[in-house]
């Protein structure tokens, strides 16, 4: 049976690290702040607005939900997305998912100061991503990736095959995973004789947002299956997008849904705070890897 990249334990361990790096900034004279804005009253996005309120509290960081009617007017969340900006105890704006329909997502993600985008999403960060610059960078991507850093699979020189291309996940990971050396095939529901590229990978990224969709018979023996998928099933469980049981009997290693990438995309939200906060101080000041 393959091993588990164990996604809470993860986290755990990631957490004890942004309690200290956060109370180093303390020491400094910086109180690390996140903002959250949520317009109406989506009971998913309240959920996870609330959820990351505790997780802050139990890092030593400020949070403050901005909470607007769903009938605001765009021009009111852009006003006050500019507010949130020129805040200067503000360290990272996060926009809750998802908008009114009045309000154009493109618009307002945009009118996040790159600084402060602590989701990813701005083009600016985006391009730096691309370009191997140092930025913000969005936080399922990066969890793909932490799990197998710190399940110490390695990535450099190996064949990656990425089953995914949204703009949410697939598209930037490609690139965080060309910064590790990897060799990447990226692949999608439409790709043609699908598992004729899967069952070549030493590591399997599964992004594609179908549930089932790699099967025991798609891998080879001993690959490594990052599960980054999130799917309801006909019992009401949360599955992912590779059939758990038949992949796992081959596989070397392969992450949980739930408790493998999901677990980890809170507290990488939170630890790109600190690299906002890093980055508004002029680059220095945290103790993990950019």
């Amino acid at each position: 049976m393959a091993r588990l990249l164990d996604g809470k334990k993860t986290a755990a361990a990631i957490k004890d690290e942004l309690r200290e790096d956060t109370a180093r900034w303390v020491r400094r004279g910086v109180q690390p702040k996140l903002a959250a804005l949520l317009a109406g009253d989506d009971p998913a996005a309240l959920a996870y607005a609330r959820s990351k309120e505790k997780v802050c509290a139990g890092l030593g960081m400020d949070y403050e939900m901005h909470h607007l009617p769903g009938e605001t007017r765009e021009e009111a969340v852009l006003d006050r997305i500019r507010s949130l900006n020129g805040d200067p105890a503000v360290h990272g704006i996060i926009l809750e998912m998802p908008l009114p329909p009045q309000i154009d997502r493109r618009r307002a993600m945009e009118a996040i100061d790159p600084l402060k985008d602590v989701d990813g999403v701005h083009p600016l960060n985006r391009g730096r991503l691309m370009a191997g610059d140092r930025g913000l960078f969005p936080a399922t991507p990066l969890a793909c990736v932490e799990i197998l850093r710190r399940h110490d699979v390695p990535l450099a020189g190996r064949d990656v095959v990425l089953v995914g291309r949204g703009e949410t996940v697939g598209k930037p990971l490609i690139f965080l995973l060309l910064q590790e050396n990897a060799t990447v095939t990226v692949c999608h529901t439409r790709t043609a004789d699908l598992a004729s590229h899967t069952r070549r990978a030493e590591v399997l990224i599964v992004a594609a947002g179908r549930r089932g969709l790699v099967t025991g018979d798609m891998v080879r023996e001993g690959v490594t299956v990052v599960d980054a998928g999130i799917n309801p099933s006909p019992e009401g469980r949360l599955c992912g997008d590779v059939d758990f049981e038949g992949v796992a009997a081959k596989a070397a290693a392969i992450t949980p849904v739930p408790g493998g990438v999901g677990s980890l995309t809170t507290v990488l939200l939170l630890r790109n705070v600190l690299k906002a906060v890093a980055l508004q101080a002029g680059g220095e000041g945290t103790s993990w890897k950019a």
